[in-house]
């Protein structure tokens, strides 16, 4: 599919310029909406990110985009933080976001479910480990996870 390819491929140019101005490529997203395409970059570091950074980011990929130019028509560019409930796709996210309440979702039924909300106490042997809402811990393969983000707690 076009759009994979372009994730890809902007991702292969986006990762280093990311990751050397300190920060992390969360995801990139090609999206057609209203009659219009976006390539969306999501970016992030601890503490957060910063309108600079976005900027900064925005600034430095540019140029890079319209050299190799991954897209064959005009589309417009976004970089942004992912959000207060960022996904979590690579397994260093299950690692820093231990402790934090999370929700998951599974590619097949583990024990009848496939939705998960709870407390993640990390990655061990490739399994997700999770403290359920009940308290009961489930430990869910790495390799099932279909989605998983962070679950905002409002006090």
């Amino acid at each position: 599919m076009v759009r994979n390819k372009v994730v890809a491929a902007v991702e292969e140019l986006a990762t280093p310029l990311v990751t050397g101005l300190g920060l992390e490529l969360v995801g990139v997203e090609y999206v057609k909406e209203g009659g219009r395409w976006y390539l969306r970059i999501f970016i992030d570091k601890p503490g957060g990110v910063t309108l600079d950074d976005c900027q900064a980011v925005s600034e430095s990929l540019d140029p890079l985009l319209d050299e190799a130019d991954p897209i064959p028509h005009s589309y417009h560019l976004e970089v942004s933080s992912p959000g207060i409930e960022r996904p979590l796709k690579k397994p260093a996210d299950f690692e820093r976001f231990s402790g934090h309440r999370v929700q998951l979702t599974t590619f097949t039924p583990q024990d009848g479910q496939r939705k998960f909300t709870g407390r993640l106490e990390g990655l061990e042997d490739q399994m997700v480990v999770l403290i359920l809402d009940d308290g009961q811990e489930r430990r869910i393969p790495f390799s099932e996870v279909a989605t998983a983000r962070l679950k905002a707690s409002w006090l």
